[in-house]
């Protein structure tokens, strides 16, 4: 088992950017998205950054060419998958949309192609009964900016064949990555559940009043040599997929987590980080 063109569901910031990392890489890959709109805007980003790259000598023009001939944009989905051996999800971290997508996906697909989720949280297991032959479905979870960070976590399900895993893990490498391959489903995989804790403590001071969002980033920054504190991270990951988490976790348990009312005023405001140019600073 060998993935050798992909396509990515999802054209949103991390799906762009997973789709044009694995075309600099050599793979042929299809972005998907059911918005005309975001296919024409994945077009227009994708020339924009390519020329970035030859403008700070980081891919020659043949290079570019390349790359471009291996990435293409369908807004049709059965298009877009046709001839896949691995279709990657990466729309927006709603349970329902997923399920849905993964159902679909199922009446689509050949039944030996690999189905991954890039869910920053969700495992693969929720979504298990969606698909026929869950044994070729796994996390892949790219942390972002995809672009740029190595870390891949590959997390391989009770449902998910060795096979399949590995065929993930070595997509992985082959696309410059460097990937952990977890072999037990666990929320929030590696990165997300020990830094956890830490953002934890960071909303317990700043909503006890001990201190405030910019003194707990220069500790972690200044003190730790972290390259942004929990709340710079926050604005660049997304306030609204923050607010999510919290407000699911606040559903199941009725224990308010700290910093609640914030982040949900923050999301009402429209102030969801550095996408929309205000979250915890402002970056105008």
């Amino acid at each position: 088992m060998k993935i050798q063109r992909c396509c990515v569901i999802g054209g949103g910031r991390m799906g762009r950017q997973i789709a044009l990392n694995a075309a600099i890489c050599g793979f042929p890959v299809t972005l998907n998205d059911v918005s005309p709109a975001v296919c024409e805007d994945v077009l227009q980003w994708e020339k924009e950054y390519l020329t970035g790259r030859i403008k700070k000598g980081r891919m020659t023009e043949e290079q570019v060419k390349e790359t471009e001939g291996r990435f293409t944009v369908e807004n049709d989905l059965s298009k877009a998958i046709a001839g896949a051996d691995c279709v990657i999800e990466a729309v927006v971290e709603i349970e329902d949309v997923k399920h849905q997508l993964f159902q679909k996906l199922s009446d689509l697909l050949p039944e030996d192609t690999i189905v991954v989720t890039n869910s920053s949280f969700m495992v693969s297991s929720q979504f298990a009964g969606d698909i026929k032959n869950p044994s070729r479905l796994c996390n892949m979870h790219f942390y972002n900016p995809a672009l740029v960070l190595k870390c891949v976590e590959i997390v391989q399900g009770p449902h998910t064949s060795e096979e399949t895993a590995k065929a993930v893990y070595d997509f992985a490498l082959a696309t410059g990555k460097k990937p952990i391959w977890m072999k037990k489903e666990n929320p929030g995989f590696v990165g997300s559940f020990v830094y956890a804790g830490l953002l934890e403590r960071a909303k317990y001071l700043v909503q006890n009043g001990y201190c405030t969002v910019e003194e707990v980033d220069i500790a972690m920054e200044y003190g730790y040599g972290l390259p942004m504190g929990p709340f710079r991270l926050n604005d660049l990951t997304g306030i609204d997929l923050a607010f999510f988490v919290m407000d699911k976790k606040y559903k199941e348990t009725g224990i308010k987590p700290d910093m609640y009312d914030i982040y949900e005023d923050m999301v009402k405001k429209g102030r969801l980080g550095k996408r929309t140019g205000h979250g915890f600073y402002d970056y105008e």
